[in-house]
């Protein structure tokens, strides 16, 4: 996820795009929910949808009949130690004085995977008064996490810089809430970002297809583009949620300045005009069409959001209109 100086690659441009001041601002500390209750009550009108069909798997408002727990009722088999007792059908007990559990129509869910980028360029870029990337992520993922859990679908949350960090299953309905919203609030920015790596990790440890919800600044000295076409391959799709800061975009400053990468640490000294100003904002514009490009043209979607831009307003604009297909 050398720049002003002089005509480049436009991807390799837009990626070292995350150096930032020296003094770089740190990332607050976050005492308020991550989404209010006001908040939370029209979200639950909301729906994660998908493109694609996964074979053997269902989701949204698709159904398919297995024996298992579920909403309608379909059968009746033995009793066995290690079942869950709520399933017994007491009645059959009390006529025939045998265990029974009821068997019900229940929906092989499409697993949906909501990989949020910790690195160290997420608390960099940011514009006066806004939240950083990092904060601004960490809502993002708090929202759609409460869409899944209020229509009963099941959401990984899996953190990575460098590498795939510890998950967190977030499952069981939306009271189930508390604890997801409690991990996202502990989670803290390190690293830096290495997408090929992440790429391989990520397909090793998942190889079912699904929903991947990537949110990041997609911010990699190397590169990002291929690793994401190599998880599509492989019959994922993705939903892509670019984020950046104002100073990310339009850079501020003027004259001669020195850069820090806020991952690496590595120094630039560049001279800034409009016309290298200018030149970096087209550049890093180009890049997120190519972010874009990717994503349609693998029956995946693509949202790319400023974090001055208030949550709810990218939640109920940008983020719905993907969702519903526009």
């Amino acid at each position: 996820m050398p720049l002003l100086s002089g005509p480049a690659r436009a991807r390799n441009q837009a990626a070292a795009h995350h150096r930032a001041p020296k003094q770089a601002p740190s990332t607050p500390a976050m005492p308020e929910p991550l989404v209010d209750r006001s908040f939370l009550e029209r979200l639950e009108r909301l729906t994660l949808h998908w493109q694609k069909s996964f074979h053997g798997l269902v989701g949204g408002h698709n159904l398919s009949r297995f024996a298992g727990s579920g909403q309608e009722f379909l059968d009746h088999r033995n009793f066995h130690q290690g079942d869950d007792l709520r399933a017994v059908n007491w009645r059959a007990y009390m006529r025939f004085e045998k265990l029974f559990l009821k068997m019900f129509q229940v929906e092989p869910r499409v697993p949906v995977r909501l990989l949020l980028d910790i690195s160290s360029s997420m608390t960099a870029g940011a514009g006066q008064g806004d939240l950083n990337k990092f904060d601004y992520a960490r809502k993002i993922a708090a929202a759609l996490v409460y869409v899944g859990l209020v229509r009963l679908d099941s959401i990984l949350l899996q953190p990575f810089s460098s590498r795939l960090l510890d998950p967190f299953l977030a499952s069981g309905g939306r009271h189930r809430f508390t604890p997801a919203e409690n991990y996202l609030r502990a989670l803290t920015p390190r690293g830096k970002t290495n997408y090929f790596d992440i790429a391989r990790e990520y397909l090793g440890a998942y190889p079912q297809r699904g929903l991947t919800i990537i949110i990041s600044d997609f911010l990699d000295d190397s590169d990002c583009l291929h690793p994401l076409q190599y998880m599509a391959d492989f019959g994922h799709e993705l939903l892509l949620i670019q984020l950046w800061g104002e100073e990310d975009r339009h850079p501020s400053g003027q004259g001669e300045l020195e850069l820090i990468d806020s991952e690496s640490g590595a120094r630039l000294k560049i001279a800034l005009d409009d016309q290298a100003r200018q030149t970096y904002s087209e550049s890093f514009d180009t890049y997120t069409e190519e972010l874009k490009k990717l994503a349609v043209r693998n029956g995946g979607r693509y949202a790319g959001l400023s974090t001055h831009t208030p949550v709810d307003e990218a939640v109920f604009g940008p983020l719905t209109i993907i969702q519903n297909g526009n």
